[in-house]
């Protein structure tokens, strides 16, 4: 499919970027190409090489087997939530305002890489704000995305927009193939210059519709309503895998891998009720809780000859890391502000060992419809604590049933607890209060708006 290139440039401030020679010169002569493929409701559970075994992932497989894995990456337990926190290194207690919606003033990766000079593109889904210009605005040159300005279907026969320019398919047209045909075109078009690359895939979320490889794959298909059936979740999961092993095959083809690296990530827990086969057992995705099933995500990195092969890391990791990992894997010094809550693991994937975190802290709040409340907490791989008192042991209760009483504990685990206390006292006065006074502004105005097309749609009545 060609693509029409109708190139946008956003405005770049009056703020300095600088690149560390230092770090550059860790990297290689040649700024690399940065690739961040995200994919939409993926739980760690899901991929091959992490243990599951109820869908074909070899594409995601051989690159973790030839590159770096890790076990312990965790992302909110929702999309909008996550993105902000992956664009922005920032917790979303620090600049989340509501679903959907993300504040336009804010520092993206996008413009760190801008600033220094590279091409850089998103493509697949947005979710972020409907304002045409958004995705230029929050720092990427060329966009090609699914809910951006409105919201069709898209999957069989989408609706999808061209930097803003609405596009419709009806003739038998496949959502993710179209975005995908975009992403070759525009790794094609900037190959001899470097660029980064955010690929935000619409697959594997709800509904569970037929692929073009399924059996029951329908070109006439219309809308999200028809053909949903749960089994279709790994048709789109060995789609999906298909579309990154593509994806790899182009790069290198266009002799690009060498000084490519990619990263995929999951932004939540699979789709809540999804049942997979995981290292023995049945699994239950939770996407939407703040248990394990609903944070845990795959995390596989891949750059030929600097990322280390058969790298296993169990480290903690979560989406705030990706922006200073990846800057610092293009040798680019992240202003001093806005302060970033994210910590660079681009160290362990070169084979050093870095400094791990100690803890994962999370303010989640969906703020969807009219609920504003939020829950907080801080983890690492065996503890759990809410800022609320509840305290888990995740190894004997991942599902977190039985609190346990923390003044009861002692040893070891009282000293976990008194740790992860002391993480979340950090962010006790940490979060902007205009931002909640937006999104009550914004769940009123919708709200408004809705009581509007009822009280319209019953007076046709």
């Amino acid at each position: 499919m060609k693509i029409r290139h109708l190139a946008s440039l956003a405005f770049l401030g009056a703020a300095t970027f600088t690149v560390s020679s230092s770090a550059r010169a860790a990297t290689s002569a040649t700024p690399p190409n940065i690739v961040l493929i995200l994919a939409d409701d993926l739980g760690y559970e899901t991929i091959g090489a992490n243990g599951g075994t109820s869908y074909r992932t070899p594409a995601l497989d051989r690159l973790a087997a030839t590159g770096a894995r890790f076990t312990q990456c965790y992302a909110q337990p929702l999309c909008t939530p996550t993105r902000a926190q992956l664009m922005t290194g920032q917790s979303n207690v620090r600049n989340y305002i509501n679903f959907g919606r993300i504040d336009p003033t804010i520092t993206t990766f996008g413009h760190h890489f801008q600033r220094a000079g590279y091409r850089t593109g998103i493509a697949g889904k947005w979710q972020l704000g409907q304002d045409k210009n958004l995705p230029q605005a929050l720092g990427f040159h060329e966009a090609y995305l699914w809910q951006h300005t409105r919201r069709p279907p898209r999957y069989a026969n989408p609706g999808l927009e061209h930097n803003g320019v609405a596009l419709d398919f009806t003739k038998g047209e496949y959502g993710p193939d179209l975005v995908h045909a975009f992403v070759h075109d525009f790794v094609t078009r900037h190959k001899d210059e470097p660029f980064f690359l955010y690929y935000p895939m619409m697959l594997t979320h709800s509904p569970y519709q037929p692929t073009p490889d399924s059996k029951t794959w329908d070109p006439k298909a219309i809308g999200e309503q028809v053909n949903q059936d749960d089994k279709h979740f790994g048709d789109m999961v060995v789609y999906m895998d298909k579309l990154v092993g593509q994806l790899v095959a182009h790069l290198e083809s266009l002799h690009l891998r060498e000084r490519t690296l990619i990263l995929f990530v999951g932004d939540n827990g699979t789709g809540r009720g999804t049942r997979s086969m995981f290292q023995g057992r049945e699994y239950v995705g939770g996407k939407g809780t703040t248990t394990d099933a609903g944070m845990h995500v795959p995390l596989i990195a891949n750059w030929p000859g600097r990322v280390v092969a058969g790298t296993v890391c169990g480290d903690l990791v979560d989406t705030t890391d990706f922006l200073p990992t990846i800057c610092a894997a293009a040798g680019l010094a992240v202003p001093p502000t806005p302060v970033l809550d994210g910590h660079s693991f681009w160290p362990q994937l070169c084979g050093e060992k870095g400094q791990p975190r100690e803890w994962l802290y999370s303010w989640y709040s969906p703020r969807q419809n009219n609920d504003l409340s939020a829950r907080e907490f801080a983890f690492t791989a065996r503890h759990k604590l809410y800022r609320s008192g509840e305290f888990y042991d995740l190894e004997r209760d991942p599902g977190e049933k039985n609190p346990l009483a923390v003044a009861s504990l002692t040893g070891d685990t009282a000293a976990a607890a008194k740790k992860l206390s002391a993480a979340i006292a950090q962010f006790a006065d940490v979060r902007p209060a205009h931002l909640d006074q937006l999104a009550a502004e914004n769940t009123e105005g919708k709200a408004a708006k809705k009581a509007e097309k009822q009280a319209a749609k019953k007076g046709r009545k």
